[in-house]
Order: structure tokens, then C-alpha cells, then sequence
């Protein structure tokens, strides 16, 4: 299992998600407030990253170094789901 900071700050947020792994890397699709989010994670050589449009909805990037506690520490800023009930 990867990516888990991240998992944890969704869960922590009560933000539904699907989680994938294939060769060894994390792929991450969820929405939050109508809109689409992915995070994919990559290996270049023996460095790991991943592509992102968490920062900013309608634009992927990339990140490395660690970019799990950046995406993490990014979606635990973002305000409450309204949950019914």
C-alpha cells in the first residue's frame, strides 16, 4: 500500500476515494466539491513522484521529493464535507 499519508488525510476528511496500485506505484481519484481530483504516482529512474491537480483543479503537475506530506498537509487545509444526517 502507498501513498498512505495521504489516504489518512482523505479518510481524515471524510473525502470518499478509489485507491489503485500497479508496479509498485499509487494512484488516487476522488472529488471533493464537484470537482475531480487524481493524484498518480510515477518512478523516473529509482525517483518517485506523482501527477497531481490537487493545487489547482484544472491543471496537472508534477511533484517530487516529498510529496506526500505536501498533498496531505494541503488537503487537511480544505474546509469540512457537509455530510446529511
Amino acid at each position: 500500500m502507498r501513498l498512505k499519508k495521504i489516504q489518512h488525510a482523505l479518510i481524515t476528511k471524510k473525502i470518499n476515494f478509489t485507491y489503485h496500485e500497479e508496479d509498485d506505484c499509487g494512484s488516487l481519484d476522488f472529488q471533493f466539491r464537484g470537482l475531480r481530483y487524481h493524484i498518480w504516482e510515477f518512478l523516473d529512474g529509482e525517483t518517485y513522484g506523482v501527477e497531481t491537480n490537487v493545487k489547482c483543479a484544472g491543471k496537472s503537475e508534477d511533484i517530487l521529493g516529498d510529496y506526500e506530506t505536501e498533498i496531505a498537509d494541503l488537503i487537511l487545509t480544505w474546509p469540512e464535507m457537509a455530510i446529511p444526517g
